[in-house]
């Protein structure tokens, strides 16, 4: 028999708090019973609330999953910044923080993520997000990397967008058993390490301030 996301009648909520109960509803049936059950009729029963008030949420279901994809995205994208904020290591822990924080996060809605993409194949406004978000994360990767490279910034940001790919990848082989989460992470922050270059061999005629920086870890 079909397992169904039954959910009892919703109590009365604000409208942002709806917005967040029915995404959290909308995450359930995907992940219990498959993207292709996420239709807005489903999400009412489930969520335990009329049609109508779905509909003032989302007019469409291309709109329910774009938005419930975004919604995943951004949680992992700020589960990420939260891990990388709790400190601020050198720059061989930073690289081991980076690429754990960032394959644990992919790879923790992974899963979920690409069967709501599947269900937007060819979407205009799919490829639209999927853009946004992750010239976010690339811009994140800079953020936490540019104090510890030995390249030009926008030399960096360059390399960040290759290293979001890559993690990106590394964590779908970790979502599909291909590795272990751990194996994934060191595979990703064997190439931040080679992104970030090397420190060139001091001189004399250096300033002080860049021998400093070129000794530091």
């Amino acid at each position: 028999m079909k397992r169904t996301t039954k959910r009892a009648r919703s109590p009365r909520l604000t409208s942002a708090e709806r917005r967040k109960q029915l995404l959290a509803t909308a995450r359930l049936i995907v992940r219990r019973e498959g993207a292709d059950r996420l239709t807005l009729g489903h999400l009412a029963e489930c969520a335990g609330i009329s049609k109508p008030v779905v509909y003032d949420h989302f007019p469409t279901r291309s709109v329910l999953l774009m938005e419930l994809y975004r919604w995943l995205d951004g949680e992992r994208v700020d589960a990420f910044r939260e891990a990388m904020a709790r400190s601020q290591p050198d720059r061989q822990e930073t690289v081991r923080q980076l690429a754990e924080a960032f394959v644990h996060c992919a790879a923790d809605t992974q899963g979920e993520v690409a069967a709501i993409g599947a269900a937007l194949a060819g979407s205009e406004e799919k490829a639209a997000v999927l853009r946004e978000l992750f010239d976010y994360c690339v811009a994140m990767f800079v953020s936490v990397l540019v104090r510890h490279s030995f390249v030009p910034r926008d030399e960096l940001e360059r390399r960040c967008i290759g290293l979001v790919g890559a993690g990106e990848a590394l964590a779908g082989v970790a979502v599909r058993g291909n590795a272990t989460e751990a194996q994934a992470a060191e595979a990703l922050a064997s190439l931040v390490r080679g992104a970030l270059g090397q420190a060139r061999p001091l001189t004399s005629d250096q300033p002080r301030s860049a021998r400093t920086r070129a000794r530091s870890p």
